[in-house]
């Protein structure tokens, strides 16, 4: 068993620096900086109008309980008998003026259990928060991976227009020197040509990675000039049991079980307000006929006769056996989610170790044979051709494979929690 802290070594290390970090405003703002995953973090969560929205439902949440704890207002009465009539009672002789406050008495806890079921409704919100705070980070997480992807890419894709203009010259020397056909130097051009048009849609690719992922905080245009990433080699990967324990913790779960307990706090205020509230009243009678006064005293109770509550009692019990099979379903859900996510965790794992170790450097070396040995005539412009484009695919096999596997570690880190380790300060 691991301990949250500790249950995943990358999540650390991701996001460590988040809030330690001091940059400017300047410094955030000048254009062409280098952008690293720990400032885009921090970037998201201060502008991300969602954040925003979020917080301020936990806010007005905060006002309900407020709202919830407070009693019943009295209730001034003013009355006027014997007034306007006819014979001795045609003036205001003899009216009779009546002034009561009255004051209702609520029964059976109710204002304590509304006001618990508000702050747990209170709590619900705050779960909600913590869960679209750690969706944002990975998402977040994720985009800027497709960022470092893209700008391998480009990379890729620059180092494969070097190859084409390498095998083009090669081509075109060999045709010169009568040693070929001219065939294979307008296939060597074709080739170029094809690089070219390559690279160019590497970098396209890479502008809409980048334009997404500065959406996130409210650009519309990037201001980064580069996405910052030290790759990490080797990272352990956790037992799927350590993990499974912390994920059936996170905040998606452990907000339906506050969810069931607002729910029996709605259902037991419910049954609270089955009990009718009586109403005192006290005041005094004025009589201008005699100038005499006296005093008044009432208490009116309501007679559930008709009203008892009964259908506001069910719909709230309904409510919380609803929620307790949607904690069950959520459960299921984030198990299946786990699965499916470590399966990609560990397969791209180990078919980007393989790639990187063994298939990248076969390739290359076997490039390098065959581009010397086509110098000299020792291999064909199709040997040339084939081996360089098995190259270049295992080089984008591989960027492809190692950006899936930390996609999916982000993934798990989101699934676990443990994003709110590191990130979430001042939890609410």
């Amino acid at each position: 068993m691991i301990s949250r802290r500790h249950a995943f070594a990358v999540a650390g290390m991701v996001v460590s620096l988040l809030f330690s970090m001091n940059l400017s405003a300047a410094e955030e703002n000048k254009p062409g900086f280098s952008l690293t995953l720990e400032h885009a973090l921090r970037l998201v969560l201060e502008k991300n109008p969602e954040i925003a929205a979020s917080q301020s439902e936990i806010n007005a949440r905060d006002a309900r309980i407020i709202q919830a704890n407070a009693f019943k207002n009295p209730e001034l009465e003013m009355q006027m008998d014997n007034i306007y009539g006819n014979k001795e009672l045609r003036n205001l002789e003899r009216a009779e003026t009546t002034i009561a406050i009255s004051q209702t008495i609520e029964l059976g806890g109710k204002r304590s259990k509304r006001t618990a079921l508000a702050s747990l409704e209170r709590d619900v919100a705050s779960w909600e928060f913590k869960a679209k705070r750690l969706d944002l980070i990975a998402d977040v997480s994720k985009s800027f991976i497709d960022v470092v992807a893209a700008q391998k890419r480009v990379v890729l894709q620059e180092e494969m227009l070097k190859a084409a203009e390498q095998s083009y010259f090669a081509a075109s020397g060999r045709v010169q020197a009568g040693k070929i056909s001219p065939i294979y130097e307008t296939k060597a051009s074709a080739e170029l040509a094809s690089a070219k048009a390559e690279l160019e849609r590497a970098r396209r690719s890479l502008e809409g990675a980048r334009n997404k992922l500065a959406l996130y905080w409210g650009e519309s245009s990037p201001s980064f000039s580069i996405a910052e990433w030290s790759v990490r080699e080797n990272q352990p990967i956790p037992p799927y049991n350590a993990l499974l324990d912390l994920a059936l913790k996170n905040p998606d779960i452990a907000k339906w079980e506050t969810e069931i307990s607002q729910k029996k706090a709605a259902a037991s205020l419910e049954r609270a307000n089955r009990v009718p509230d009586p109403a005192i009243k006290f005041g005094i009678k004025q009589f201008n006929e005699t100038k005499e006064r006296a005093y008044i005293v009432g208490l009116s109770f309501p007679l559930p006769f008709f009203n008892m509550n009964t259908g506001a009692i069910r719909e709230a019990e309904h409510r919380l056996t609803k929620a307790e099979s949607e904690k069950r379903a959520v459960e299921l859900k984030i198990k299946a989610l786990l699965s499916d996510t470590y399966q990609i965790l560990t397969s791209s794992f180990a078919e980007a170790s393989t790639l990187r170790d063994t298939v990248v450097p076969a390739q290359q070396r076997a490039y390098d044979v065959v581009l010397e040995g086509y110098r000299y005539g020792k291999f064909s412009y199709a040997d040339l051709l084939e081996t360089q484009r098995s190259l270049f695919d295992a080089k984008v096999k591989y960027i492809d494979t190692a950006a899936t596997h930390q996609k999916a570690r982000f993934d798990i880190e989101r699934l676990t929690g443990v994003f709110s380790e590191n990130v979430i300060k001042g939890d609410n």
